[in-house]
């Protein structure tokens, strides 16, 4: 039994080792912040370490959780939260120092924030993590079919958010 554990503690510290900083980003991009979405893994990897020996796919098995725990967190924080308006200022045409990118990132942040947990699911697994049709709808558990609505409809909102300039995603999403 001792092995078997031990077996199972390398396999999952070598997927962390080996994959952990893409999930960070997932992780990151589902939850709308850095912190929420460190807590977030963080969670998540607790949880899968527990049923690891049964996993087939560890990619696809985490990116699932993840999904699934940031609709949950966000659910819960409906009822919990009074969200502030998250309005932004305008970001001045010059910033050398880097701060543009920075302002950006939070832009960025603040409108995926505004998606529905699938169409921002969606919008960070396709763009982000550049997952297939199939692979997101196995891990956001629909179909191919709303896989593709969810797109258009997550960059739609984003468009509108954040003016067709500042969009991070290609208009195209001919991506199979």
């Amino acid at each position: 039994m001792a092995e078997h554990s031990a077996s199972k503690t390398a396999a999952f510290e070598l997927f962390v080792a080996t994959r952990g900083t893409a999930m960070l980003r997932t992780a990151v991009f589902l939850a709308g912040d850095p912190h929420t979405g460190e807590d977030l893994l963080q969670d998540v990897l607790l949880r899968a370490y527990r049923h690891w020996r049964r996993v087939d796919d560890p990619d696809a098995y985490v990116r699932r959780a993840l999904v699934n725990a940031a609709a949950s967190r966000r659910r819960q924080r409906r009822f919990r939260e009074d969200p502030l308006d998250t309005a932004t200022a305008p970001i001045p045409d010059s910033a050398p120092d880097g701060t543009d990118t920075l302002s950006n990132r939070d832009l960025l942040f603040t409108a995926l924030r505004q998606l529905p947990p699938r169409q921002r699911a969606v919008i960070v697994l396709r763009y982000f993590d550049d997952l297939s049709e199939t692979q997101i709808a196995t891990a956001v558990g629909c179909t191919p079919g709303s896989v593709k609505t969810h797109a258009a409809r997550g960059l739609a909102r984003l468009r509108t958010v954040l003016g067709p300039e500042n969009t991070p995603v290609e208009r195209s999403s001919a991506h199979d």
